[in-house]
């Protein structure tokens, strides 16, 4: 098959035996994985071996609902990740930070280290953390609201990135015979002063390989979108449909000129959990596999925290209640509505509902060949859907490997994806140069936020 010579990226989001919230259960997965660094050292090199763009951890800053049917995140991504830089040498290596319950100078150096461990290939998920549970571990009462939330992280993003120009891209001179360290006319105080930030700088590690790591941002409400625009230079989103990837993508796409940016600068990711076999029946059959080891009283509690409704007394076989107003959701507003459309849409009953959800919390799942997902990949990039793919296994490493080996040949193939790294950083891998030091100049105070 032809092709436009036009390729796109893929990042493996990973979670611990697989993204399946049952994956822990199955047969295909070994459950004490969760807590062997070698496992996840393995996952970073078959993606390698696969070529993909970069691999991605996602953080949650408390147990929640689930710990007595389900395994949560037993790492600190960036720590992880740090483990996993050493087992590889081309995959990029994204982790998930939340604005909200962390300081900017404490996580431009934890990034700035995981960059230089990783030669650069550091990469950022900006979020901001709508889950009470995690609330309450940093003296909150409840979850701060949605809009504060979204200023906290641009005026958050505002110290970082300041911290990360505070050193010049030649301050660092390591001159042994006169004894000079750095140049100190090139690395520079910061003086932020905002609303709810003082930091003086400048930071404490010399400037990274990429300049600062690749931003990526996941939310897709309203100023989850805006922020997106204005920051983000890669974008994990969940839809469930050709048409609403179509919608998306031109939303976003379109928003970029008010921030002075092109099309190019930020790809659009949406996620997909594939089930991979010789037969379409046989990756449908495995697909309800995983699907009858879902624990219903877990699925109920998930659901219940992602529509703002109580639904643990609710009868499994009956339709969901009556639903609030996403306006009233001070959570993850764009998930609540996903999983009300598709449950109207659909007309599921619950039952019928966490079974679709099981797989990956409202993303797409696609059962398959690998021709079939190869197909499905293709027409959502050439249909302008998507500039790649955020694959989320459902078991792993098994689900990762059948991908790489069996569905990224397919894609080779037909002229879409790389057969070599043409990179070595993370931002190379996604088309964008490293960053520049700016001429530096404080910013005002609280710009912006």
């Amino acid at each position: 098959m032809s092709h436009s010579g036009k390729t796109f990226h893929i990042n493996a989001f990973l979670m611990g035996v697989g993204h399946h919230e049952a994956a822990w259960r199955h047969p295909r997965t070994e459950e004490h994985r969760l807590l062997d660094v070698e496992h996840f050292r393995e996952l970073g090199r078959i993606a390698e071996r696969g070529r993909l763009d970069s691999v991605f951890f996602a953080d949650n800053l408390a147990v929640g609902p689930r710990i007595e049917r389900n395994a949560p995140a037993v790492f600190e991504p960036i720590t992880l990740l740090s483990a996993i830089a050493t087992a590889t040498e081309h995959v990029g290596l994204i982790a998930t930070a939340s604005t909200s319950y962390n300081e900017p100078f404490n996580l431009a150096r934890k990034f700035t280290s995981l960059d230089h461990i990783s030669h650069g290939r550091a990469g950022w998920n900006i979020v901001t953390s709508g889950n009470a549970e995690e609330a309450y571990n940093f003296g909150y009462d409840a979850i701060p609201e949605h809009a504060r939330r979204y200023e906290r992280a641009q005026e958050f993003l505002d110290v970082a990135l300041n911290l990360w120009d505070s050193w010049e891209s030649d301050a660092l001179e390591l001159r042994t015979a006169s004894g000079v360290f750095a140049d100190p006319d090139k690395v520079h105080r910061i003086d932020y002063s905002g609303e709810r930030f003082r930091v003086r700088g400048p930071l404490n590690s010399p400037r990274s390989p990429q300049g600062r790591p690749l931003l990526v941002q996941a939310g897709s409400s309203e100023s989850g979108k805006e922020f997106a625009a204005r920051h983000a230079e890669a974008v994990f989103t969940a839809q469930r449909t050709l048409e609403e990837g179509r919608r998306f993508y031109q939303d976003l796409k379109s928003r970029l000129p008010r921030y002075g940016r092109s099309p190019d600068e930020l790809k659009v990711l949406p996620g997909l959990v594939p089930f991979i076999a010789d037969t379409a029946e046989q990756a449908r059959a495995l697909e309800q596999e995983f699907t009858d080891l879902i624990s219903p009283d877990y699925a109920l509690r998930q659901l219940s925290g992602m529509l703002g409704v109580d639904l643990t007394e609710h009868a499994l076989d009956a339709p969901l209640p009556p639903l609030p107003a996403e306006s009233d959701i001070q959570g993850g507003k764009s998930r609540f509505t996903l999983v009300k459309e598709l449950a109207e849409r659909e007309e599921l009953t619950v039952r019928q509902l966490i079974g679709k959800l099981g797989g990956g919390r409202g993303h797409r799942t696609f059962a398959g060949t690998p021709e079939q997902i190869a197909d499905e990949l293709q027409s959502w990039f050439e249909s302008g859907a998507a500039d790649g793919f955020n694959i989320m296994p459902p078991y792993l490493p098994g689900g990762l490997t059948d991908f790489v080996d069996r569905v990224v040949p397919i894609l080779q193939q037909r002229g879409l994806f790389r057969t070599e790294y043409t990179a070595t950083t993370l931002r190379g891998h996604y088309g964008l140069p490293p960053v520049e030091s700016r001429r530096f100049t404080p910013i005002p105070t609280a710009a912006g936020a």
